[in-house]
C-alpha cells in the first residue's frame, strides 16, 4: 500500500512547472487556438465571395450565427466536461470536429449547407478558446500570466496577417487544383488541424484528479431549447415579420427552453453547467455582463467594416483584409500593454474601464464614416477600436480566473467565453438583420436624390444598359452584389451612400450597447491577484486536505492535534484510507 505522506511531495512538485515546460504546452495551445483565429481572419476576408457565389449574399448571417450558435452553447459543456475528465481528450476533440466540419464546409452548394457545416465546426471552436485560456489558468499564476500573453499574441497576429491574404488569395482564384478557390478557405483548416492533433496529443500532458460529477444534460438541452429560436427570429424577423405566427412560435419556445434552463441550474446546483451559485461573486456576475454586451459591439459592429471596405471602397477581399491590419495593431498593443502593466502593478480594474471608454468612443466615430470619408481615417479608428478590445479581453479573463476556486477555473473561464460568444452571436444576427433591412430604403433614398444630378443622368445616357442593374428605384440585387462592378463610378455611387447610411445605423446601436457595457465594467471589484497558479493551489489544498483528515483510526474527525502529528503512525494493511 503507498504512504499518503510520502506520495503528497512528488504530487507538489509535479505541478510547478518550469518555464521551459510551459512553453512546451503553449505550443499545443498555439496550434489550436490559430486554427480558430485564422478561420475568423480568413472569412472576414472571404464571406462576399462566398456569398456570391452561392447567391446568398442577403441571407449570409446565417452562416455565421449557425457557427456562434453552437460555438456558444458548447463552450460551457467543454469548461464542465474538462473539469471532471482533464482538459488534453476535450481539446483533441474540439480539434478534430473542427477539421471535420472545415472539411463539409468545403462541399457546401449553397448557404443553408454551408450555415449546416459552419453549425458542426462551430462546435469544435467552441473549445478552442476556452479550454486554452483554462490551461493557461492551470500551468500560470494570474501575476505571471503576461510573461506568456505574447506568445498567444503572436498567434493571433500572424492569423490575421495571413488570413486576410491568404483569404483574399483563395477568394479572388476562380479555380485551384479544379476546385472553386474559395472552398480552400475551408479546405486549408485540414492540414493544419492534422498537425496540431499530432502536436497536441505529443505535448499537451496535465496532471488531472478526476472529481466526479453528475453532467448537467437537461441545462444543456434546455439551452439549446432556449437559444436556437431566439437566434433564429433574430434572423428571419425582417422577412417574416416581427409579430408573425411563426415569430411568436420562437418567442414562446425561446423563453419555456430559457426558463427550464434557470430551473435546471437550480436544480443541479454546483454540478450545473452554469452553476448559479457563481454569479452571486460580483468579478463573476460583472465579467459575464460586460462580456456580452463586449461581444455584441465587437462582432456586430466589426462584422460590417469588411463589408464597407469591399462594397462602398471598392477594396479586393484581399486588400480588405491587408486594410483591417491596424485594427489588429490595436488589438496586439492593448492586450501587451495592459498584460504588462497588470504583472508589474498586479491591478487589473482600470484597464477594461480604459478599453469600454476606447470602444465608445471608436463606434461614435465609426458611426460618422461616409461613403467619401478618407481610407486613413477609418484606419485610425480601427486602431482606436483594437487599442479597447486589447484592454478589455484578457484583463477580464485574468480577473475572472482570479475570483473562483481552482476547482471552478475551467467553468468560470468557459461561462465568460460562453457570454461573450452568446453577445457575439445575438449582435451578429441583430445587427446584420438591422442592416438588410435599412439597405433597400437607404439606397432607394440616395438614389432619388442622385438621379436629378446631371452626371448620374449623363452616366446613364453613356451607357443605357447599366438602368437595367437598378430596379426599383436602384435598391438593387442584395443577394449577389457582383452587379455593382457593371457601374460607373458615378452611378455606383449612390449604392455606396446608401451602403454607408445603413451601416451608421449599425454603429450607433453598438455604440448604444457599448455605453452600457462602459457602466458595467466600473462595478468591477479589485481582488489581489493570486502568485500561484491553479494547479499548485489544487496541489496544496489536496496536501492541507489530507493533514485534516481526522486523528490515527479515525475518518473525518477533525484537525489533527499536536499529540497526534508527535509520533505518526506507519501506514499499515490495517491503517484506513
Amino acid at each position: 500500500m503507498s504512504n499518503s505522506n510520502a506520495a503528497a511531495p512528488p504530487a507538489k512538485a509535479s505541478v510547478e512547472f518550469t518555464h521551459r515546460q510551459i512553453l512546451t504546452i503553449l505550443a499545443g495551445l498555439m496550434m489550436g487556438m490559430f486554427l480558430a483565429a485564422l478561420d475568423q481572419t480568413i472569412m472576414a476576408t472571404a464571406t462576399r465571395t462566398i456569398a456570391d457565389d452561392l447567391h446568398g449574399f442577403d441571407i449570409q448571417a446565417w452562416a455565421t450565427t449557425a457557427f456562434l450558435i453552437t460555438s456558444t452553447i458548447s463552450t460551457p459543456l467543454y469548461g464542465k466536461l474538462s473539469d471532471i475528465y482533464g482538459r488534453r481528450p476535450f481539446f483533441l476533440f474540439a480539434i478534430g470536429i473542427f477539421v471535420v466540419g472545415s472539411f463539409l464546409c468545403g462541399l457546401s452548394q449553397n448557404m443553408y449547407e454551408l450555415a449546416a457545416f459552419r453549425a458542426i465546426q462551430g462546435i469544435g471552436a467552441g473549445g478552442l478558446m476556452s479550454l486554452a485560456l483554462a490551461i493557461i489558468g492551470d500551468i500560470v499564476p494570474p501575476r505571471e500570466r503576461a510573461k506568456y500573453q505574447g506568445y498567444f499574441l503572436a498567434v493571433f497576429g500572424t492569423a490575421s496577417v495571413l488570413g486576410p491574404i491568404l483569404g483574399g488569395f483563395f477568394a479572388g482564384a476562380d479555380s485551384i487544383l479544379w476546385v472553386d478557390g474559395w472552398r480552400w478557405v475551408f479546405y486549408l483548416n485540414v492540414p493544419i488541424g492534422i498537425a496540431a492533433m499530432v502536436v497536441v496529443a505529443r505535448v499537451l500532458h496535465l496532471p488531472h484528479h478526476r472529481v466526479d460529477h453528475r453532467i448537467d444534460w437537461p441545462g444543456a438541452v434546455a439551452l439549446i431549447v432556449g437559444l436556437v429560436p431566439l437566434l433564429t427570429i433574430a434572423e428571419q424577423g425582417r422577412a417574416w415579420g416581427w409579430d408573425s405566427p411563426r415569430a411568436f412560435i420562437c418567442y414562446v419556445i425561446g423563453a419555456i427552453g430559457l426558463v427550464a434552463f434557470v430551473l435546471a441550474e437550480r436544480a443541479y446546483g454546483d454540478e450545473a453547467l452554469l452553476p448559479l451559485r457563481l454569479f452571486r461573486n460580483r468579478t463573476i456576475a460583472v465579467g459575464a455582463t460586460s462580456s456580452t454586451i463586449l461581444g455584441m459591439a465587437m462582432f456586430g459592429g466589426l462584422m460590417t467594416v469588411p463589408l464597407y471596405l469591399q462594397i462602398v471602397k471598392g477594396s479586393s477581399a484581399t486588400m480588405a483584409g491587408l486594410q483591417m491590419i491596424p485594427f489588429v495593431f490595436g488589438i496586439m498593443s492593448g492586450s501587451i500593454i495592459s498584460g504588462q502593466l497588470i504583472a508589474r502593478t498586479g491591478r487589473y480594474r482600470i484597464f477594461p474601464i480604459i478599453g469600454s471608454t476606447l470602444m465608445v468612443a471608436a463606434l461614435g466615430l465609426f458611426a460618422t464614416i461616409g461613403a467619401d470619408t478618407p481610407l486613413w481615417r477609418t484606419m485610425l479608428i480601427m486602431v482606436l477600436m483594437g487599442l479597447g478590445l486589447g484592454g478589455n479581453m484578457q484583463p477580464m479573463i485574468t480577473a475572472v480566473q482570479n475570483a473562483v476556486s481552482p476547482r471552478e477555473i475551467g467553468v468560470a473561464t468557459s461561462s465568460v467565453t460562453f457570454f461573450r460568444s452568446m453577445g457575439g452571436t445575438l449582435g451578429t444576427a441583430v445587427f446584420l438583420s438591422v442592416l438588410f433591412n435599412v439597405l433597400p430604403g437607404k439606397i432607394q433614398s440616395a438614389f432619388q436624390s442622385a438621379q436629378s444630378t446631371p452626371e448620374f443622368q449623363e452616366s446613364l445616357r453613356q451607357n443605357p444598359a447599366q438602368a437595367q442593374l437598378l430596379p426599383q428605384g436602384g435598391s438593387g440585387e442584395l443577394s449577389d452584389t457582383s452587379w455593382l462592378n457593371q457601374l460607373s463610378d458615378v452611378v455606383a455611387h449612390p449604392f455606396k451612400v446608401g451602403f454607408s447610411d445603413g451601416i451608421q445605423v449599425v454603429f450607433l446601436l453598438a455604440l448604444a450597447v457599448m455605453v452600457i457595457g462602459l457602466i458595467v465594467v466600473l462595478f468591477l471589484p479589485e481582488i489581489p491577484l493570486s502568485m500561484r497558479s491553479a494547479q499548485q493551489q489544487r496541489a496544496d489544498d489536496a496536501l492541507a486536505a489530507e493533514n485534516s483528515m481526522g486523528v490515527p483510526g479515525e475518518v473525518g474527525a477533525g484537525p489533527l492535534k499536536d499529540e497526534d502529528v508527535a509520533e505518526p503512525v506507519p501506514a499499515t494493511k490495517d491503517t484506513p484510507k
